[in-house]
């Protein structure tokens, strides 16, 4: 599953519209390759004023969105280029909502051991498995022969 949290100042993402775009076009990143949306969990933890502080300083004057994500269903091979390329996808995907808005931002990746992952209690079914091709037509999680 990537899990995302999105630490936002008060006067960001406010609206459910913008957190809806925003979600949609973080979701396609992983609908792209073949993961089931409902993998795909979004948390906004939005910051009072005075909560955010870069270099030791406050940051009240210009918004910095601060975003982890944590992926588990998929492992990038450890490869300069698919590291660029998942970066890419997630500035593309971040850029109308955070960038083209003047907001500063940061963002960083964990990858999590799979084996320590459940849905519902099952263990999700191999990536690009015709088990979780199943997962992500019914968009839940289905029992399966390996569970």
């Amino acid at each position: 599953m990537p899990f995302w949290q999105i630490f936002h100042p008060s006067g960001t993402f406010e609206d459910t519209a913008s957190k809806k775009a925003l979600t949609e076009d973080i979701t396609k990143i992983y609908t792209g390759i073949g993961l089931p949306a409902f993998y795909v969990v979004i948390n906004f933890m939005k910051l009072p004023p005075g909560d955010t502080w870069v270099g030791a300083e406050i940051r009240t004057e210009k918004p910095f969105i601060r975003i982890i994500a944590d992926h588990i269903a998929v492992r990038l091979e450890n490869d300069d280029q698919i590291y660029k390329s998942t970066c890419d996808a997630i500035d593309k995907a971040l850029k109308p909502h955070i960038a083209d808005r003047g907001y500063d931002w940061e963002f960083h990746v964990d990858e999590t051991e799979r084996r320590l992952w459940r849905v519902n209690g099952l263990v999700p079914p191999p990536f690009g498995s015709d088990a979780e091709k199943i997962w992500a037509k019914e968009n839940k999680p289905v029992a399966w022969e390996g569970a």
